[in-house]
């Protein structure tokens, strides 16, 4: 009864607060998104609204802990996931701003032990996600890693020493990744010779009045008013075990208080911080001059005509998202500690509550860039599946009246809707448009993704003829030297099966002659010599690619 009477005492104070400037139909509008983290033995999270300066919404439901009955509060503190970007950029742009470095300087500059890839890295590829270089994530499952295995700095560091190869030149592509934000918060070590999270302490989070958010640099540290998070599953919740201790690309924990006072910045900075975070917002184009609306740790994209700067977050069972209107100087915080609480969905619906759209609003796409057609498809013309990157699949299909796909290396799948023409999106995620273009024999030849202002294609994927193939000969041991890791591909029947020492066995899928698909590792190019014998192999995922594994004699 007495976490019951806090759990109350909380909602009250945040409707005060609220109906200071929220109509009363506005706040019930909010409140009726969050009704499900209400109900018993629920996960839930924390809500705060800034409007010119102003808290006008702060709420927090459901529990902060399952097992001991715990509500959140507002000022329960959660762990903010990749939302952490934006303030290790910021220490970036201090450190420039002090003659101490500048973000156009080569990496090997503070990190001279990083391999030479053959071409330039600056810490502005690093900040733009366009370095080029394989995500940690991604390497560190290549190398036989499981998802609750702990993992630091020192590891993802220890990793990249090794590796030979880039996904791409820096500066051509976007590609979300989480090493160079790891490997920036080790320049700032390296030139300031403190610790990250002490250092980002006493040079940010202090000097804005961020009381209660710090760098968690281990995933077993006791700090009281902490949640809990969970993962959502058929069965009910179960606790996600924490074995996150690297920092730079996420580990910043906080509360959503902190958060708006940080948000208000963009458009009505503290005194003597008007300059740095201008330069957040600094966006730059690809080499061959297409858009990048990523700037330096967030996006930067429109809703409902309004500029919005914003970025989400995800680390075990928390999710999180932040979002500021710097020109209506709205700002939403939305924490949450259970895995799908959806977050970015429920920033839409308040934005949606909360702003009328702008007359001068434009296309989120421009008209111009929308590939033309001369008519709308039916839904059975766009069924196929559309190749992202080699041997990576997007599946369509129809479910019900509508589109459905499916994300093929990763299992996610969702139901898209048109909106105009050929265009299509993700209910409620308006940062996300799929259009279809290039109709031949009926079918639609080209998908083209556009999201946060990125665009990527995808070609009809067209399966080749795999009768007469030798299953006998994808059979082999392969051994990544930039991975120190082996995979055994081996026949079993007429079924080809993969197995990892960490990982077991898993089933491995003939995609084409020179392509396989293993389950839970990604897609496979088989590499051959002039004699056509396989003489290794390169698996690729969304965020890391061609990592070569060579087979073994």
């Amino acid at each position: 009864m007495k976490h019951t009477i806090v759990f109350f005492l909380v909602t009250y104070l945040g409707l005060v607060s609220a109906h200071a400037q929220l109509s009363e139909v506005q706040s019930k509008k909010i409140d009726s998104l969050l009704i499900g983290w209400t109900e018993a033995n629920h996960p839930g999270g924390s809500i705060g609204i800034m409007k010119n300066g102003s808290v006008i919404y702060t709420k927090a439901f459901g529990l902060a802990s399952l097992e001991y009955q715990i509500p959140n509060t507002v000022e329960t503190i959660f762990n903010v996931g990749s939302v952490s970007k934006q303030f290790t950029a910021m220490g970036i742009v201090l450190l420039q701003e002090r003659g101490l470095l500048s973000i156009d300087d080569d990496i090997h500059k503070y990190l001279p032990d990083m391999p030479d890839f053959g071409h330039t890295i600056t810490i502005r590829h690093m900040l733009h996600h366009t370095s080029g270089m394989r995500s940690f994530h991604s390497i560190l499952r290549f190398a036989g890693w499981r998802d609750d295995d702990s993992r630091t700095n020192e590891d993802l560091y220890r990793f990249m020493l090794k590796q030979k190869d880039l996904n791409f030149i820096p500066g051509d592509e976007f590609l979300y990744c989480n090493t160079g934000y790891i490997l920036m918060a080790k320049i700032i070590e390296n030139i300031t010779k403190e610790k990250f999270p002490q250092w980002m302490a006493t040079n940010i989070f202090a000097p804005l009045g961020m009381k209660n958010t710090y760098v968690e640099d281990r995933y077993d540290r006791i700090v009281p008013n902490n949640a809990t998070s969970y993962y959502n599953t058929e069965e009910g919740f179960f606790r996600a075990v924490e074995y996150w201790g690297y920092f730079g690309s996420g580990n910043v924990h906080s509360t959503t208080a902190d958060l708006l006072i940080w948000l208000q910045n963009f458009s009505t900075p503290f005194t003597g911080w008007k300059s740095s975070f201008e330069t957040l917002k600094t966006t730059d184009n690809l080499n061959e001059g297409s858009k990048n609306n990523y700037a330096f740790g967030v996006f930067m994209d429109e809703v409902k005509g309004y500029s919005r700067i914003q970025h989400g977050g995800a680390i075990g069972g928390f999710r999180a998202y932040a979002s500021t209107y710097p020109d209506e100087q709205l700002s939403i915080a939305v924490l949450t500690n259970f895995s799908s609480s959806g977050p970015e969905n429920i920033e839409s619906e308040i934005a949606n509550i909360l702003l009328k759209t702008n007359p001068n609003s434009k296309s989120k796409i421009l008209i111009s860039e929308i590939p033309k057609t001369e008519k709308t498809y039916r839904l059975e013309e766009l069924v196929g599946k559309y190749e992202i990157q080699s041997g990576v699949i997007l599946s369509v299909s129809i479910k019900g009246d509508s589109l459905h796909v499916l994300q093929e290396w990763n299992k996610s799948e969702y139901n898209v809707y048109k909106t105009i023409g050929n265009t299509y999106e993700i209910p409620n995620v308006s940062s996300i448009q799929l259009v279809f273009s290039d109709l031949e024999n009926k079918v639609s030849q080209l998908l083209t993704v556009y999201q946060n202002g990125n665009k990527t294609e995808a070609k009809r994927y067209i399966e080749e003829n795999l009768s007469g193939i030798n299953l006998i000969d994808y059979k082999g041991r392969f051994y990544s030297p930039e991975l120190e890791s082996t995979i055994d591909i081996i026949l079993e029947g007429d079924s080809l099966i993969g197995h990892h020492v960490r990982h077991g066995d898993f089933l491995v899928k003939l995609q084409g002659v020179n392509a396989l698909e293993m389950s839970g590792f990604g897609s496979i190019k088989i590499v051959r010599n002039a004699e056509k014998i396989i003489t290794g192999i390169k698996i690729s995922d969304e965020r890391a690619k061609n990592v070569w594994f060579e087979k073994q004699k």
